[in-house]
C-alpha cells in the first residue's frame, strides 16, 4: 500500500511535529511505501491504515 506524503505531513504538523514534517518532506517521495518504509511510519508513530486512500465514488 501506498500513502500520499501530504497525509503523513498533515498528521505531523497536526501534533505540532513540525520539523519532522519537514524532514519527510524532504526526504521522501510524493507516494510513500508502507511496507518499504514500515520503520520510519512506526519512529514516526503513524498506523499506516489511518492512512489508506479512501475509494473514489
Amino acid at each position: 500500500m501506498e500513502i500520499d506524503k501530504d497525509k503523513i505531513l498533515d498528521a505531523l504538523r497536526r501534533r505540532g511535529q513540525h520539523h519532522r514534517a519537514e524532514w519527510v518532506d524532504k526526504e521522501m517521495p510524493d507516494r510513500i511505501d508502507t511496507v518499504r518504509n514500515s520503520g520510519l511510519l512506526a519512529t514516526l508513530n503513524l498506523d499506516p491504515a489511518e492512512f489508506a486512500d479512501q475509494p473514489t465514488r
